[in-house]
């Protein structure tokens, strides 16, 4: 091949790259990006908070019992389950790409992750505890004393920065590089037709009405329920908890697709127990339209597609507790 031949074969192929990714930022989903400007002192002392279950009443319950990062940032049963085996009002979203909702818990009710940190570990029905009593326990803990002592440079640990800690380790629980994402950025080949055609349906249809931007949800509250009633025994009332207004009865958060087919079961009651069940529950409720057979299991082959590289880390080695820790409270005592 002679060499002009060549160069403008590498001035074409250039083209079509330019051509691809300006068409993929033309697309109402956008690629996960990497987490970026982390305080990393307070990502590794956030990490062995997170996974900690001494900021439960029992000592067995810690942030990651719910939203295990070995299960998609969930805990893959309808609604979790708390201190004293109390079981949950509500399904609990996962934690993955959850720096990207526009505020946190389906109705909302903490405006950002260091705000919804410390709910859990003061509620009576999650880890049973109070702020005050999990400050003591780290407090008694000589390694966290210091840890804290090196990240924030006070003596005396305070609840605004465990808060913030386990904040910064969340942020870093994006989850980048999709095969979705890779075929945005311009590779071809990532999907198959069948994801190709589920995608272009999932858009046609109106899914990408709420399922847009990077999280592909995260960013609005929707009505659930908008074409048909939802019937359920949950006696969450989403928004309307939060905001007093009537009108806010059943608004919820809309979730994140990314990693759904790890994050069932789905719903804020979690009543769909596959992605197939959820794709058409939605399709009837909210647009009005019922999928058939094969237009529904080629929405859920694109879903799949956004399954992202999962965080990846060695577990925390957690400071030992002291003589003068406070000894938890078994389950039903």
């Amino acid at each position: 091949m002679k060499k002009t031949h060549i160069a403008l074969a590498v001035a074409t192929l250039a083209l079509c790259s330019a051509g691809l990714a300006e068409a993929a930022n033309d697309e109402p989903i956008t690629p996960i990006k990497p987490a970026a400007n982390i305080n990393l002192g307070q990502v590794e002392l956030g990490k062995k908070l997170y996974f900690d279950p001494r900021l439960s009443k029992s000592g067995f319950i810690s942030c990651n019992s719910c939203h295990n990062l070995s299960l998609g940032g969930t805990d893959n049963i309808p609604t979790s389950i708390g201190d004293k085996w109390q079981q949950g009002p509500i399904n609990a979203p996962t934690v993955l790409n959850s720096s990207l909702n526009l505020a946190q818990f389906w109705d909302g009710r903490a405006a950002d992750l260091k705000a919804q940190a410390g709910g859990p570990i003061a509620n009576p029905g999650e880890m049973g505890f109070t702020h005050d009593l999990a400050i003591s326990v780290l407090q008694s803990i000589p390694g966290y004393v210091r840890e804290f002592k090196q990240v924030f440079g006070a003596d005396k640990i305070e609840i605004g920065d465990v808060t913030a800690a386990i904040a910064e380790f969340e942020k870093t629980l994006v989850t980048p590089n999709s095969r979705f994402d890779q075929w945005l950025l311009g590779r071809s080949d990532a999907l198959t037709a069948d994801e190709l055609a589920g995608y272009n349906l999932f858009k046609n249809a109106g899914c990408v009405a709420c399922h847009n931007g990077e999280a592909v949800g995260g960013n609005s509250y929707q009505k659930l329920g908008i074409v048909e009633p939802y019937k359920t025994t949950s006696g969450a009332e989403g928004r309307a908890a939060v905001t007093g207004d009537d009108a806010d009865r059943f608004n919820f958060k809309v979730p994140t697709l990314r990693n759904v087919e790890l994050t069932y079961p789905y719903f804020h009651d979690g009543a769909a127990n596959t992605l197939t069940e959820a794709v058409d529950i939605m399709g009837r409720l909210q647009l009005g339209r019922k999928f058939s057979a094969s237009e529904n299991a080629k929405i859920v082959a694109f879903l799949k597609t956004l399954t992202g590289k999962q965080p990846s880390f060695l577990l925390p080695i957690l400071p030992p507790s002291s003589d003068a820790t406070p000894r938890p409270t078994p389950f039903g005592k």
